[in-house]
């Protein structure tokens, strides 16, 4: 463990910037993958800080830690991000003590989600924080503070439906997909199934079927966002037409067996890609893996990036023919499940009123723990005494006896330390007790 500040609450410290402040492209600048928060971990000593993790999601990026300030926090991230730290600093956001406490509990329960109860982002808190606590830098009070959390976003989606239905990035992708296919011309009794369409041609103005299990799907990055979209598509788009591709081609073979698809290793992209209708993009490479010369001159596609930094070059999103949507533009489908879930907040917020109060309330009596200890060394000291003991040796049943006492009298001390906070008076009451 690195350690250099207390774990105090005022010395925790969250700064980062989200989808509020910015887009796809300025967010994709400071996205940290795992071999930049590696770097991180090394390079945290110099910089003072510390416990920290970062939380790096297609909506946000953020360190959480225990530093001097947020300023300490911000030069770390950035010493390994090609955003600069002034651009950072312009954009960006910084709570401290109880603010940045009550800001985890509202971005892992998805209230401060880009849509509105995404739970794929607990996950992602929880991976941050096992990479952090690998390297050592998840001390008692990070962990019980995230441990809290996670119990918050499970009591949420046990007792609401702020989780309800099926909305979230990936989701929103089958969503675009689905409608991007039926076209706004269509009439109620037109529409059918998602698999089968009925859409107008343009210019003749007949209907004709479009179904979207014969359209080709390239699915390039099978990480966990990339499995989910992955099993959408299967589940709600009824098709297998899915092609897998991945950095480890193994992954993507794995996946593709399991679910019975095809897949192809990185060396075919090009032509797997040239072939294909739509084309959904999620991982976490520093740099596009799609560029013009895959897209150029091969007709119409629909290319869908879920991932931040963006994976495809702007000037292949750019082509003829090339519908591209990327995350921000995915986030303002609008549906009933999120106008239900808009009314499930308050309920979620007392949840997490809960939860923030029982985690308060442990802090404020780790506070203490110094005194409890103090007070427990010094009764006994008493038990051991001649004076007390009258000048003969206590036998070990007494002794025993005596230990069970002593702890009697510290739980009645912790007890009374947090209901009246006098810890003078309470020091000398709890000698008095145990001497009586």
């Amino acid at each position: 463990m690195h350690t250099k500040y207390t774990q105090d609450i005022y010395d925790f410290w969250v700064t980062g910037l989200n989808y509020k402040k910015t887009d796809a492209s300025i967010r994709g600048l400071y996205a940290i993958n795992n071999e930049q928060y590696t770097a991180l971990l090394d390079k945290a000593p110099a910089f003072g800080v510390s416990e920290f993790f970062i939380l790096s999601t297609c909506n946000r990026t953020e360190i959480y830690g225990l530093a001097e300030d947020a300023e300490k926090l911000a030069d770390l991230l950035c010493s390994v991000c090609p955003g600069d730290a002034t651009t950072f600093s312009l954009l960006s956001y910084a709570k401290n003590g109880h603010d940045a406490v009550e800001h985890l509990y509202q971005v892992g329960s998805g209230l401060d989600s880009q849509i509105l109860g995404d739970h794929e982002i607990l996950g992602q808190v929880k991976n941050a924080v096992k990479f952090a606590k690998a390297g050592g830098f998840i001390g008692s009070f990070t962990e019980r503070l995230v441990n809290s959390v996670i119990q918050a976003s499970k009591a949420i989606r046990t007792h609401t439906e702020l989780s309800g239905g099926t909305v979230s990035v990936s989701f929103a992708a089958i969503q675009y997909i689905r409608e991007y296919f039926e076209g706004p011309s269509l009439t109620p009794q037109m529409k059918c199934p998602a698999t089968s369409h009925m859409v107008t041609e343009p210019s003749t103005g007949a209907t004709v079927a479009c179904n979207v299990a014969d359209k080709k799907i390239v699915l390039l990055g099978t990480g966990k966002i990339g499995r989910t979209t992955c099993r959408n598509l299967i589940d709600y788009l009824d098709t297998h037409n899915i092609t897998l591709i991945n950095r480890t081609e193994q992954t993507a073979a794995t996946l593709a067996k399991e679910l019975g698809l095809h897949s192809a290793p990185m060396e075919l992209l090009e032509s797997e890609l040239q072939s294909a209708d739509i084309i959904l993009v999620s991982t976490n490479a520093s740099e596009p893996l799609i560029v013009k010369e895959h897209l150029e001159g091969m007709g119409k596609k629909l290319v869908i990036d879920l991932s931040v930094p963006c994976n495809v070059a702007p000037e292949a999103q750019k082509l003829p023919g090339v519908t591209f949507v990327d995350v921000d533009m995915l986030s303002k489908i609008k549906d009933e499940t999120l106008q239900n879930r808009k009314s499930e907040v308050p309920k979620a917020i007392a949840i997490i009123e809960e939860h923030v109060a029982e985690f308060k309330e442990w802090y404020d009596m780790r506070k203490h723990v110094p005194v409890l200890k103090a007070v427990k060394h010094k009764l006994e000291g008493i038990n051991i005494d001649p004076i007390f003991l009258n000048g003969e040796a206590v036998r070990n049943t007494e002794y025993e006896a005596d230990g069970e006492k002593i702890q009697k009298v510290i739980g009645a001390l912790a007890t009374k330390i947090k209901t009246n906070n006098t810890l003078g008076c309470c020091y000398i009451q709890a000698i008095n007790e145990y001497i009586a």
